[in-house]
C-alpha cells in the first residue's frame, strides 16, 4: 500500500472512529494542585509564556503533528500554520517520509513556514526509518519546511500491529548518536501514543537527543487507528493483533513522571491531554511543552480555522485561572507549586521506584 494512501487513511479514521483508549486513562485524574484561596495575583497580568530552544512562545502549546504526504494535507498545513503564527505557539507537522519518496509532495509540508515565517517548527521523521534516509534524508526534511527542531518518532507498538507495518528497530541508537553529532539542529525523540519509560529516556540521552515528547497512553490509539487500517484490508490477523494491543502503553501522567524524574532534558507532554488545567499539571510534573493534536484537528475540519483559534484560546483562558488559583503569576512559578499524586498513579510510580514527594513537597511558600 502507498505512503500517501495510509497517511489519507490515518487522518479519516482518526477523524470518523473511535480510536480514543477503552480503559486507560492519562493519570491526569489522580493529580490536584493546592489551592490558593489569599491568591494575590490579578487574572489579566498572569504570563504564559515560554521560551523552548531558544523559540519565544506565547503559551506552552504546540500543535502536534498530524498530516502530510497526500495531496488533501497541503490545506490542513497551511490552515493550521496560520493558527500557530496567530496565537504565536508552535507547530510539528506530520512525518515527512512520503515527500522523502515522492518529492513531489514536499509542497504539502513547506506550506506550513510560508504561512508561519516566525514560529517554532518541528520536522518529523520515524526511527525506523533513520537506516533508509539516514542524515541526508534529515537534512531534506529540514530545509523542506526551514524547521527549528526535528522530532524523531518511535513507534514500535504502531509499526508491529499495522497492516504493512515494518517492526524493525534494531539499528536506531548506533544511527542516531552519529546523526546527533552531525545534523546541527536539536532532535527531539517522540513517542506516538504509548509513552517512554524512564530506561527509554535515559537511552535517549545517551543516543544524544535534545528533548523528549512522551505521547502517552490514554488520548488516542494507534493500535485503534490501524485496527480500523486491517478491518478496510480484510487483514483479519492484523485486526486481532490492533484489537488485542488497543489499550497497550504507559499513561500520559506517569511516563511524563518517569522521564522527568531521571533525565534533566526539555520535555514534551501529550496523549491525552484535552483542557488548561491538565496541561497546567503536565508543566507542572515537569514539561516543557504540552502539544495537542485531535481536538484541534476535528475542529478544524468540522468548523474551521476560527474555531480552532477559539479553542486553543480556551485552553489558554483555562490555565491562566489554574495559575491564577494556586498563585502562580508564570510558568517558572507554576512548576514550583506543590502537587498531590494519589491513587494508581501514585502506586505506579512508588513502583516504579519514584518518590512523589518530589512533588508534594515543594514549596509553595512567596
Amino acid at each position: 500500500m502507498s505512503i500517501k494512501r495510509r497517511k489519507s487513511e490515518h487522518v479519516d479514521i482518526v477523524l470518523n472512529k473511535d480510536v480514543n483508549f477503552k480503559f486507560k486513562t492519562t493519570g491526569f485524574e489522580c493529580i490536584e494542585f493546592i489551592h490558593r484561596g489569599t491568591t494575590r495575583l490579578k487574572l489579566d497580568n498572569i504570563d504564559t509564556s515560554i521560551t523552548f530552544l531558544n523559540k519565544h512562545f506565547q503559551a506552552p502549546l504546540l500543535i502536534g503533528c498530524m498530516t502530510g504526504g497526500y495531496e488533501g494535507a497541503e490545506k490542513i498545513n497551511r490552515e493550521l500554520a496560520r493558527v500557530a503564527q496567530k496565537l504565536g505557539i508552535g507547530l510539528c507537522v506530520g512525518s515527512q517520509r512520503a515527500a522523502l519518496k515522492h518529492p513531489e509532495l514536499s509542497y504539502t509540508f513547506s506550506v506550513v513556514r510560508e504561512e508561519a515565517p516566525d514560529i517554532f517548527i518541528m520536522g518529523n521523521l520515524g526511527a525506523a526509518q533513520l537506516k533508509e534516509y539516514g542524515i541526508n534524508g534529515i537534512r531534506k526534511a529540514v530545509e523542506m519546511i526551514k524547521a527549528d527542531a526535528i522530532a524523531i518518532h518511535f513507534n514500535p507498538a504502531q509499526e508491529a500491529v499495522q497492516v504493512d507495518g515494518t517492526p524493525d528497530f534494531s539499528e536506531w541508537f548506533n544511527i542516531l548518536s552519529d546523526i546527533s553529532k552531525e545534523v546541527g539542529i536539536p532532535i527531539i525523540a517522540k513517542e506516538v501514543g504509548f509513552g517512554f519509560s524512564y530506561e527509554d529516556a535515559i537511552l535517549l540521552k545517551k543516543a544524544g537527543v535534545s528533548g523528549i515528547e512522551i505521547d502517552g497512553a490514554g488520548g488516542t490509539s494507534w493500535a485503534a487507528v490501524e485496527y480500523y487500517r486491517a478491518e478496510l484490508a480484510n487483514d483479519k490477523q492484523k485486526m486481532e493483533l490492533a484489537k488485542l494491543f488497543w489499550d497497550w502503553g504507559i499513561p500520559t501522567a506517569a511516563s511524563l513522571c518517569e522521564v522527568a524524574s531521571h533525565v534533566d532534558l526539555p520535555i514534551i507532554a501529550g496523549g491525552g491531554i484535552r483542557n488548561g488545567v491538565e496541561i497546567a499539571k503536565a508543566i507542572s510534573l515537569g514539561a516543557t511543552l504540552v502539544a495537542i493534536a485531535r481536538p484541534i484537528l476535528k475542529t478544524l475540519i468540522e468548523n474551521g480555522e476560527g474555531s480552532v483559534i477559539q479553542l486553543v484560546n480556551k485552553y489558554i483562558l483555562e490555565l491562566k485561572t489554574l495559575m491564577f488559583l494556586v498563585e502562580a503569576e508564570n510558568i517558572p512559578q507554576l512548576k514550583r507549586k506543590p502537587l498531590i499524586i494519589k491513587d494508581w498513579l501514585k502506586t505506579w510510580l512508588e513502583a516504579r521506584g519514584i518518590d512523589t514527594a518530589y512533588w508534594s513537597s515543594r514549596s509553595d511558600i512567596r
